[in-house]
């Protein structure tokens, strides 16, 4: 029985001439073998344009000011939207449930992550964000090639929970906890 440094010798040796022998017999490389390993994951890949906007969208250091004034998208969200700053950190670190992301940002009007742009102190780009994050839902809401999963439109996921105007009407019974001054 092998242990210690000569164990891992035979490990890394086996591992090697597995990947050897697979590349003779030509497996899935490149971006087929991307899709292998991570569509049951649901990770779509990036283009290298989105690789180049993800340090934009990771700018965010948690202050909380776009979090001002959210109290009644949040309250009429019924959980859909924790915030912007919730979502924006969880859009923006690692690779997250981009639809649960688009569900959230579908709370939030275009006007007001322009507002929310200009008083972030580090430059978020809330828009930009909220469109990679919306491409993205849809692109993993899109069926398979192999015409295997659900594929249900994230357009639909959003509008089954945006809440009506009238929900977000200043008079609501449902209301957020006193946003701090």
């Amino acid at each position: 029985m092998l242990s210690g440094r000569a164990l891992a010798l035979a490990v890394l040796a086996w591992s090697l001439l597995k990947v050897a022998v697979r590349r003779l017999f030509d497996g899935p490389s490149g971006l087929a073998l991307f899709h292998e390993n991570y569509d049951a994951d649901r990770l779509p890949p990036l283009s290298p344009a989105e690789r180049a906007a993800l340090p934009r969208f990771s700018r965010c250091i948690a202050c909380g000011r776009c979090d001002l004034g959210e109290a009644e998208r949040i309250a009429a969200s019924r959980g859909a939207y924790p915030g912007l700053m919730t979502v924006v950190l969880a859009s923006s670190r690692s690779m997250p449930d981009f639809d649960a992301a688009a569900l959230a940002l579908a709370h939030v009007p275009e006007e007001v992550l322009a507002a929310k742009e200009r008083i972030c102190p580090t430059g978020v780009p809330f828009r930009e964000l909220a469109g990679f994050v919306r491409s993205k839902a849809t692109a993993q809401a899109a069926p398979p090639s192999d015409g295997a999963g659900s594929g249900e439109p994230a357009a639909l996921l959003v509008a089954a929970v945006t809440p009506p105007a009238a929900d977000l009407d200043p008079s609501s019974a449902d209301r957020a906890a006193p946003e701090a001054t």
